[in-house]
């Protein structure tokens, strides 16, 4: 098989992909053969493979671990959290301009940092943005001191720790460890409407379409090669003159922007978000995604956070206390049986076939004692 058909290959089954996606799964909840749970629980899981795809983009390919992307996945979902809460005031149980959690601690105006996310189109923005300059800002305080490795994992490992801390206070107004939740209206269409929540899956849909389109234009480009290049060979590219803390401070920017990207399409299908979800083990779970998917494959994270996600849903309502034994049995067998992930099974399948067919032909070793003496002698 040419490299040309392979290519072929690989487009029509992105093809189908996008097209069961966008348009069958839609189709069947609205004849009904699929359910609004079920598709809004898909529409979740399409929310968090953005994520994966950021972490990839930096792990995978750049070789930058960072234990702290639900930082940035938390900064877009509160963005998009706070316009939701804002466009539901008047409607919960005190019948206020501003949020029943803020009733609750006694305060009588709307604070100032929270009146811009009344415009869905800032609150939107601030999703995307506000998570890419938090990384820059990031990065521009480790890469350029060339913080990298261990240590640049445990600066991020810290800063999710010091974000959960913060955003569990009540004085930051952001709901305290309830977070925020009881959203009621998006742009004037009910959330519980099954139309609305079919609408939020499409664009999810194709956020997750266009986030993928994305990150395999920038690692097929040159872009890509360096950023390879950097995950193995970074001190020789330094040696080259390529400014390789520029390029790590904007793939970084551009995996929060999707991390925030995320948090906003998952907000407004599950409802809520609160400091647990963007804290240590969140991030973590991240990693376990991508792993276990494929590192710097793309197509991997999305299998590995749709997988891991789908089974979560699945055995925390049987085994709920067995989760966590789980999914680190699953990572250390990811890491110990099947180093390249569900993406590169059927590779490492192949391997061992080969080698098995190896030892089958290779005929055994005759020992010494097993020569006759005459020949011995004779030689």
């Amino acid at each position: 098989m040419t490299v040309g058909r392979a290519g072929k290959r690989t487009w029509l089954a992105e093809a189908i992909l996008v097209i069961l996606l966008i348009v069958i799964l839609p189709l069947l909840n609205g004849i009904g053969f699929l359910s609004d749970y079920y598709l809004n629980l898909c529409g979740k899981y399409l929310a968090l493979a953005i994520l994966a795809l950021g972490m990839d983009l930096i792990w995978g390919y750049t070789g930058i671990l960072s234990l702290g992307q639900a930082v940035f996945f938390g900064l877009g979902a509160y963005a998009m959290g706070m316009h939701l809460m804002l466009g539901s005031s008047g409607r919960g149980v005190y019948g206020e301009p501003i949020p029943d959690f803020m009733v609750w601690n006694r305060v009588l105006e709307l604070p100032l940092f929270w009146k811009p996310f009344q415009y869905f189109p800032l609150a939107a923005l601030s999703a995307l943005l506000l998570p890419a300059l938090v990384a820059i800002i990031i990065g521009l305080l480790t890469f350029r001191r060339r913080v990298s490795g261990t240590y640049f994992a445990i600066l991020t490992q810290a800063m999710a720790y010091a974000a959960w801390l913060l955003f569990n206070r009540n004085e930051l107004n952001l709901g305290g460890t309830n977070g925020l939740t009881d959203f009621k209206r998006l742009l004037g269409f009910s959330l519980r409407d099954p139309g609305t929540l079919r609408g939020l899956y499409i664009v999810t849909a194709v956020g997750l379409v266009g986030s993928f389109i994305l990150c395999r234009w920038l690692v097929g480009s040159m872009m890509g090669l360096v950023l390879t290049a950097i995950r193995d060979q970074e001190r020789r590219l330094q040696f080259l003159g390529y400014p390789v803390a520029h390029y790590k401070i904007f793939i970084f920017a551009v995996a929060g922007m999707l991390s925030g990207l995320a948090g906003a399409l998952y907000v407004t299908q599950v409802g809520i978000i609160t400091p647990s979800q963007i804290g240590v083990l969140p991030s973590l779970e991240i990693v376990v995604w991508v792993a276990t998917g494929g590192r710097g494959t793309l197509v991997g994270a999305i299998l590995g956070a749709i997988g891991i996600n789908a089974a979560r849903s699945v055995l925390t309502a049987r085994y709920p206390e067995w989760w966590p034994i789980i999914l680190g049995g699953l990572f250390v067998s990811v890491v110990m049986l099947f180093p390249d992930g569900l993406a590169g099974l059927p590779r490492q399948l192949q391997r061992w076939g080969r080698r098995l067919r190896w030892r089958r032909l290779t005929p055994a070793p005759v020992p010494p004692s097993a020569v006759s003496p005459s020949l011995t002698s004779q030689q």
